[in-house]
């Protein structure tokens, strides 16, 4: 098992698990909340048979990373991944963010620049705010996310159970995208994480990615399902190509959020075209 050490708290080092596989461009799959690094099983094993090198890691607080009690902020999360590209000393790399993982990816252009990266792809995008504001009313309401966090307090275990109803919109798909043992493995791996961890990823959420869109400077994919019911498309999906230079939307029609598990079938050839595209 491959580790790289971001922080330390008290007597302990924070350390970052990933996996680093195949050979050729490298793919780095950043996932979403409150999963892990094989939550992307779906494309890694098509990235991989198509020659590139895929790299996967766990969120600090999930998966098999260190579960500090503190860092889980956009610019730490950013930091992390830094220091993973550079440990790695990647260049000409494609960052492939999902839901929180599109915040990474953002955050880290808009601190780190282009430098090792060539393209980016935001799938069920968190920017540009996902928060209600006088100057952002496409955004949601603060108390949407004060009951989600009151939800994980009382509950975490039962709250999960209720996220993971409208993240693969089961009412709608179970039996035909997703099957109750795929639900069942993702609640699992959630319930494995910190649960400081996935309280404080929350608030994360409401980070102002505005002033990071502009300095995007490589070509970039953005891809969302319009049912999403996780990260409404209008808040988020539908506003970025306005924001990012060189950016297309696609829309996957009857997509919930978790697009790259149900609707793979559709995600992965738009993903192998975009890496194929000379730009």
């Amino acid at each position: 098992m491959a580790y790289v050490t971001v922080g330390q708290e008290n007597s302990e080092n924070i350390d970052i698990y990933y996996e680093d596989l195949g050979t050729g461009q490298p793919v780095v799959l950043i996932h979403g909340f409150p999963l892990n690094g094989h939550s992307w099983e779906k494309q890694v094993l098509i990235l991989l048979d198509k020659g590139y090198r895929v790299i996967t890691y766990d969120r600090r607080g999930f998966g098999n990373s260190s579960q500090p009690s503190f860092g889980y902020d956009y610019d730490t999360f950013a930091a992390d991944l830094n220091v993973l590209i550079t440990k790695l000393d990647l260049h000409n790399a494609v960052l492939v963010g999902f839901s929180m993982g599109t915040g990474e990816v953002t955050r880290y252009l808009g601190k780190y620049g282009s430098e090792r990266v060539s393209k980016a792809v935001l799938m069920a995008p968190v920017p540009p705010f996902l928060l209600k504001t006088d100057d952002n009313p496409e955004g949601v309401d603060q108390s949407v996310f004060d009951g989600i966090m009151s939800a994980i307090v009382a509950d975490r275990p039962a709250y999960l159970s209720a996220f993971f109803k409208d993240f693969f919109n089961v009412d709608v798909l179970l039996g035909q995208r997703i099957s109750n043992e795929a639900i069942q493995a993702s609640w699992n791996v959630a319930a494995g994480a910190s649960a400081k961890a996935t309280l404080d990823c929350v608030p994360s959420w409401l980070t102002d990615f505005r002033n990071d869109l502009p300095h995007i400077d490589v070509p970039t994919l953005i891809i969302q399902g319009d049912a999403d019911r996780i990260l409404p498309i209008n808040s988020t999906g539908t506003r970025l190509p306005e924001l990012i230079k060189n950016s297309r939307l696609v829309v996957i029609p009857g997509g919930p959020h978790a697009i790259n598990w149900t609707h793979a079938d559709q995600v992965n050839p738009l993903l192998l075209d975009f890496l194929r595209e000379d730009n």
